[in-house]
């Protein structure tokens, strides 16, 4: 029995709104400390390190958006599915030039593909997300391609 249905598939190609942050040498100080960070161009914020980004447009909930088991309510592009339990499948992050204090960053996150297979435990729901970073002048900064597993 299929469990993705034509309307589930119809959310394939959407995306979320562009989220834009603007990054501050504070920022990259910040993280650079806190992550202990040992380079120079990074304790001074010329440069971000790498996994600065990561979670640089993650939205953070207000309390009425968390759920009894802690984690945020359901946001962003893609359909409630009938498997409620999430886990990651994998992640394929290409990073296309460093990130720099000034720079104005727009990120827009698209679910490129869904699938459903049968598991030994039972069925599984594949859901694969394009995330594009680019500058104000529309240049790449980050690629990041995930697969979320619903079970």
């Amino acid at each position: 029995m299929a469990l993705l249905t034509e309307e589930h598939l119809r959310w394939v190609g959407t995306s979320d709104p562009p989220v834009t942050v603007e990054i501050s040498r504070r920022d990259i100080v910040k993280y650079a400390t806190a992550t202990e960070q040992r380079q120079a161009k990074y304790l001074v914020g010329d440069e971000a390190p790498p996994m600065f980004i990561f979670n640089l447009f993650a939205q953070i909930p207000t309390m009425d958006d968390i759920r009894a088991d802690g984690l945020a309510r359901r946001t962003g592009a893609g359909p409630s599915l009938p498997l409620k339990r999430m886990m990651a499948g994998g992640t394929n992050v290409e990073l296309h030039r460093p990130i720099r204090a000034g720079d104005v960053l727009t990120a827009t996150r698209t679910l490129v593909a869904m699938s459903e297979k049968e598991g030994r435990s039972g069925p599984l729901i594949f859901l694969e997300y394009q995330t594009d970073v680019v500058d104000a002048d529309g240049n790449a900064v980050m690629s990041d391609h995930q697969t979320g597993i619903a079970r």
